[in-house]
């Protein structure tokens, strides 16, 4: 375990979360370490979802259509008892399943459930949503391995018709993607699990099959039988059950937007910064159609769909009787998704802990009571050697991140004699009293050769410094084997010089450790977490 505050890409927010709830406490429906704050929103959830046959109906039909495991189409089942809750976490369609972060979040939700049925005695549902209507393609299309040279490789899906405006679940992979497959094989280091990875990449990822269908099925297949039941948010079926918040944003403009951004006022007061600051004029829908993905603005009294000018009645009417054109902003989705399923909780990642906590008053003012929030588990995966390596030299897994060889340079010089650096300090003390005593001396025979020995002190002091620049070097040189352990260990830590959970994509992980490897994470890591965890598979 380390600490948030060793690590300085852990936002501050997400320490004050896990470590000082009462700090933040006014952003947040409940601390979710307190049993008491569940047994709240579970109450506030049952009263609230009485039906949720539809819902249910929709998701086991999606679940039906892609052959999901057994396990997950019982837990969807429970959908329909009008006492269970659901803990949700999400992510966008990304190549491969994404970064290992993605696993990550699933593996929380799962862990957050069974915890709720184990103590509170209520059918509780691990849900992922797919946000399968963003339209970034470029956030989606990349997915990057270490090569069996433990370089960092970038594999990239070849854009389709439409990416950049069409939602990622209009977007449908082509014959290109059995060469990005077959890229990632020679990429990666061969293991007893590679055989077994690349079938099942090539059962989700081939042409004729979405973006967003071939990741489902992947993250289905790894944690569907643990119970997890994933749902892509893209199916229009679901749009005529949140209609109602659709039509609002017509008839009460910009008011989700303008509570989120008066809550970011509140969240700066307390110290840290707003994750969303919407302009004035955000409409929190987007506007579907054959053209792709519109933004909707409120400028002057009326609205604009992209440049287009429409009524307020029309497309409140519109809103209501077809749904399936809207799609909603970061904003309004949590509101989507908590009106959908009876969510107790949303396991979040840190950028979305911080704009959800920014949506207090927007879940009162539509009446949907809001969920804990849990931060989901942060890790980072080390094979034994890495793990030796770090042990042996007592190197703290964050003074890695650096790209330069800084760190590198102080660890090579640890293992220089050490009596060498008292040495030195000797000699420059034996070199400074020297020069003291000679300069009144000097100075005595002419007054203007002062400066030179000050000058000759300084000579003398960069030539020491240069030879134990020689003697750090000639170290370097002697021991390569320290060397390419720490770049070996950096290059899996932090590829690229970022934390290892946000680059690495999950095939990776999977061909190194095995389809085992969910399991094993769910046995280790816990449901909520209060530092960051490191990990021998």
């Amino acid at each position: 375990m380390i600490s948030f505050g060793r690590l300085p890409w852990i936002r501050p927010l997400v320490a004050a979360h896990a470590e000082d709830f009462a700090s933040v406490a006014s952003l947040f429906s409940g601390n979710p370490a307190e049993p008491a704050a569940w047994h709240d929103v579970i109450g506030r959830i049952q009263r609230a979802h009485p039906d949720r046959t539809a819902i249910h109906d929709i998701v086991t039909a999606q679940l039906s259509r892609r052959q999901a495991p057994a396990a997950a189409i019982t837990a969807a089942g429970a959908l329909a008892d009008p006492r269970a809750v659901a803990v949700v976490t999400g992510q966008q369609a990304g190549l491969f399943g994404g970064p290992l972060y993605t696993l990550l979040k699933a593996i929380t939700a799962i862990q957050l459930a069974r915890k709720v049925r184990s103590e509170h005695g209520v059918p509780a549902i691990p849900v992922f949503w797919v946000d399968a209507e963003d339209h970034d393609f470029a956030e989606i299309r990349d997915a990057s391995v270490l090569d069996r040279e433990f370089g960092l490789a970038k594999l990239s899906l070849a854009e389709p018709p439409g990416a950049g405006t069409l939602p990622i679940a209009a977007l449908s992979l082509d014959d290109t993607v059995t060469g990005i497959v077959d890229e990632l094989e020679h990429r990666l280091a061969p293991t007893e699990f590679t055989a077994g990875v690349v079938a099942s990449l090539r059962r989700h990822y081939r042409p004729g099959v979405s973006i967003s269908g071939a990741f489902a099925g992947w993250i289905e297949e790894l944690l569907g039988g643990e119970g997890l039941v994933v749902f892509e948010a893209a199916d229009p079926r679901a749009k005529p059950l949140v209609s109602s918040l659709f039509v609002r944003e017509f008839t009460e403009p910009c008011h989700t937007s303008l509570s989120a951004r008066a809550a970011g006022a509140a969240m700066a007061a307390l110290g840290h910064a707003p994750q969303i600051e919407p302009a004035d004029d955000v409409v929190c829908l987007f506007y579907l159609d054959v053209n792709g993905r519109r933004p909707i603005r409120h400028r002057g009294g009326q609205f604009l769909v992209g440049d287009e000018p429409r009524e307020a009645a029309s497309l409140a009417a519109e809103a209501g009787a077809h749904p399936e054109r809207f799609s909603p902003n970061v904003l309004l989705r949590p509101l989507v998704q908590d009106k959908l399923f009876p969510t107790v909780c949303y396991v979040a990642g840190p950028s979305e802990l911080a704009y959800q906590a920014q949506l207090r008053d927007a879940y009162r003012a539509n009446e949907i009571p809001q969920p804990l929030l849990a931060s989901r588990v942060s890790a980072t995966l080390l094979d034994s050697a890495a793990a030796k390596f770090l042990d042996r030299y007592a190197f703290p897994l964050e003074a890695l991140q650096p790209q330069d060889e800084s760190a590198l340079n102080r660890l090579l010089e640890a293992q220089l004699p050490a009596e060498l650096d008292a040495l030195f300090a000797e000699l420059d003390v034996a070199v400074s009293d020297g020069t003291a005593r000679l300069k009144p001396v000097v100075s005595a025979v002419d007054p203007t050769l002062a400066g030179a020995v000050d000058t000759t002190l300084d000579r003398v002091r960069d030539t020491i410094k240069n030879l134990q620049g020689k003697i750090v070097q000639a170290s370097k040189k002697k021991d390569d084997t320290l060397r390419r352990q720490f770049v070996r260990a950096r290059g899996l830590v932090f590829p690229g010089g970022q934390p290892q959970e946000r680059v690495l994509n999950i095939a990776f992980f999977l061909n190194r450790y095995g389809p085992g490897l969910a399991s094993r994470l769910l046995d280790t890591l816990p449901a909520l977490p209060t530092a960051h965890y490191v990990i021998t598979p």
